[in-house]
């Protein structure tokens, strides 16, 4: 699937993905410190996966874990800072929103430090009952310095 908007286009093919780029950016942010890219390519191939581009530059990314039926999670969502504040990260969202493998799903959640009023546009609110969600949060997975064989 592929959207256009003036020189912009938001794209799913994934072999358009500059995929150093990608993990250059998310190796830095606050969600994913330390990221190895093979776990990026990963994670993207078996995702749906959202790239927003000038040309053949990416700019952006946003991609959902989903099972294409029941529930979608999602996550890595960025524009490069020299890009925002043109209302890129909206019109990525609208996109995601509009595939058509993510229609119909009965829960859609998401994590965000500091996106609240982006995501809330697409009907997206604090948990109703976040009492019944549970999670197991390694968040300094990547940063790991010893093999496994060493950990006892």
């Amino acid at each position: 699937m592929e959207w256009v908007r003036e020189e912009f286009t938001v794209s799913c093919d994934t072999s358009r993905f500059d995929m150093a780029a990608v993990h250059g950016f998310l190796t830095t942010s606050y969600w994913s410190p330390g990221i190895p890219r093979e776990t990026v390519e990963r994670a993207i191939q078996n995702s749906v996966a959202f790239g927003l581009f000038c040309g053949a530059r990416q700019l952006g990314m946003a991609r959902v874990v989903t099972d294409k039926a029941t529930y979608g999670y999602l996550a890595d969502v960025f524009v490069l800072e020299e890009f925002r504040g043109r209302g890129l990260a909206k019109w990525m969202m609208e996109c995601v929103m509009a595939h058509p493998d993510l229609q119909g799903l009965r829960r859609f959640g998401l994590v965000t430090r500091d996106a609240q009023g982006l995501y809330a546009r697409f009907g997206f609110q604090e948990l109703a009952n976040a009492g019944r969600h549970m999670e197991m949060v390694r968040p300094d997975i990547y940063l790991a310095t010893r093999p496994p064989s060493t950990i006892r």
